[in-house]
């Protein structure tokens, strides 16, 4: 009974998130976690086992379909950019939160690290689904940004391994398999869609899902991740995407409509705002680190590289939520942090979420130097009724 009612009301509130969205104009992603703030705090919601499982794929799909998006002749071409900004935008709030809280909060040094890394990420769930709702992951500012985006955290996911995890002999068959999957699955790729593709069980949809199921299950056992090789093997099959745009439109929308929702509702339901009430200056200070470190190691350079959209980029790399409730909730596990210390540091990075991203398309909204240059389709800022009035006249 108790399943039931939860998936009632999760579904009820993923409806009423694509709602707001449309009249508000903010990103589904970003009322999605403000919901499941209040969800959590204020209705008793809490995570099943059901919840945490789609949660955890929905992440893993995003990132594979992010790097679906970039294209691999882009970032070779802006290889140097994308590794200066990523790399910046990682170790700049790295060293800065460590030193921040080991010096001035007086935090064990293990808790610091782990703060340091956990503010460290750009995500890149929150960035591409931003990027796809805007219709600007096809633009060439869309995909550097999804590139710097994978420098951040594959530096993120390599401090959290060097520093605390410890992986077992199932490492080598993880590595293996990725490795496998990387090589070939481009390779089988194009006779799959040929001999099953365009079809309603869309066959295509569903091998990809079984692959990332496979990276999932290994990474298990290996006591790791499958961000990082989900993340390649979405690059490894980027041209064949850009082949059969409509089948990553398809995509999409599988994944939009019913996986996201639940991974950024239930980071929402991570927040305890009780706890974060009683550290309220240290939760302001962590996000001003964190978002000032950005700050400092991404605009820089953005305004070199890409001078019109500096600090649009700049506020989209100061986003966080992947890498950033991994990194604390296994501090946390490990005993490493407190509660307390990991409602705070789990509260920034939700907020790091939503709050960069609000002021970039608020004030920075590429857009409208984009549709100038007809880089993205134009894209209507009135309702649907008053648009069609318009045309009428």
């Amino acid at each position: 009974m108790e399943n039931t009612w939860i998936a009632m009301i999760m579904g009820l509130l993923i409806l009423l998130a694509s709602m707001a969205s449309v009249e508000l104009g903010i990103s589904v992603a970003l009322v999605e976690i403000g919901l499941g703030v209040i969800a959590g705090n204020f209705l008793g919601l809490h995570s099943t086992s059901w919840i945490d499982f789609l949660a955890g794929f929905a992440s893993i799909v995003l990132t594979f379909l992010a790097g679906a998006e970039v294209d691999p002749d882009l970032m070779r071409e802006k290889l140097k950019e994308s590794a200066l900004i990523g790399g910046l935008s990682f170790l700049l709030p790295l060293v800065g939160t460590w030193a921040f809280c080991y010096f001035v909060v007086r935090w064990t040094n293990p808790a610091s690290q782990i703060a340091g890394v956990a503010l460290s990420t750009t995500s890149l769930a929150v960035v591409y689904a931003v990027l796809v709702e805007t219709r600007l992951a096809d633009a060439a500012i869309g995909k550097l940004i999804m590139a710097s985006t994978f420098v951040t955290d594959f530096g993120t996911a390599l401090a959290l391994s060097i520093l605390f995890i410890r992986p077992n002999w199932w490492i080598v068959p993880f590595i293996l398999v990725s490795a496998g999957l990387i090589l070939f699955m481009p390779r089988l790729k194009p006779w799959f869609f040929s001999r099953y593709g365009n079809r309603v069980i869309e066959p295509e949809i569903k091998g990809a899902f079984a692959a990332l199921l496979v990276l999932i299950y290994f990474a298990h056992l290996a006591e790791s991740h499958a961000v990082l090789p989900a993340f390649i093997l979405g690059l490894a099959v980027a041209r064949i995407f850009q082949r059969h745009r409509e089948e990553q439109r398809r995509f999409r929308i599988v994944t939009f409509a019913l996986l996201t929702p639940f991974f950024f509702i239930k980071s929402g339901m991570n927040v305890s705002l009780n706890l974060v009430w009683a550290s309220f200056w240290l939760f302001l200070m962590l996000l001003g680190v964190k978002i000032g470190m950005k700050f400092i190691g991404v605009y820089p350079l953005a305004k070199r590289y890409v001078a019109e959209h500096a600090m649009y980029t700049t506020l989209l790399m100061s986003t966080g939520l992947t890498f950033g409730t991994i990194s604390s909730l296994y501090g946390l596990n490990a005993g490493l942090l407190t509660q307390a210390q990991f409602s705070i540091l789990v509260t920034v990075v939700v907020v790091s979420a939503i709050l960069p991203t609000m002021i970039a398309h608020r004030y920075f909204d590429p857009r409208r130097y984009l549709e100038a240059a007809q880089e993205v389709p134009r894209i209507p800022t009135l309702r649907p009724s008053l648009v069609a009035e318009e045309e009428e006249r």
